[in-house]
């Protein structure tokens, strides 16, 4: 059963991971701001601090631009897998789940970046922060849905 609870896990943070990818580019459109450079970079500079040559810079630039948005679902899924870890295969209570998914990933990745020197959230507007939390928020809402769904139902009650 322990499977079963960490690929529902994976599938919730998936689902979790289009949604904040649809929030993003949804705010991309209504403001008309571009996309962010922060995945490419964080691509670059973990690619750096592993020593990986990701070759001549036209292909390095381009394996940057594939494996900035990949690292995203990979923390998207993995949060995913964590919180079926911790919730144990119970359901959760929605806006319980929507915050310990979103700001669980939000911590994940902003830290990671500050780590890498890619960024520092302490720099950043009130429209960075909501250009942010926003779509971090669709995360968990969705993961943590999905996470419910996926649980079955409470004895005597239908889901």
């Amino acid at each position: 059963m322990r499977g079963r609870q960490l690929a529902d896990g994976a599938i919730a943070g998936a689902v979790g991971s289009a949604a904040l990818n649809v929030v993003s580019y949804l705010d991309m459109v209504l403001r008309a701001r571009p996309a962010s450079s922060t995945p490419e970079r964080t691509a670059g500079r973990l690619a750096g601090v592993a020593h990986v040559d990701l070759g001549p810079e036209d292909r390095a630039a381009n394996r940057r631009s594939g494996f900035g948005p990949l690292l995203g679902y990979g923390i998207g899924v993995a949060a995913g897998v964590g919180y079926a870890l911790l919730a144990r295969g119970r359901r959760m209570p929605l806006a319980l789940g929507t915050g310990v998914l979103g700001g669980g990933v939000m911590t994940m990745s902003d830290g990671s970046m500050t780590l890498l020197g890619v960024t520092d959230p302490r720099t950043w507007r009130r429209s960075d922060w909501l250009a942010d939390i926003v779509p971090h928020v669709a995360y968990g809402m969705a993961a943590a849905a999905t996470w419910n769904r996926l649980r079955p139902p409470l004895s005597g009650r239908r889901g």
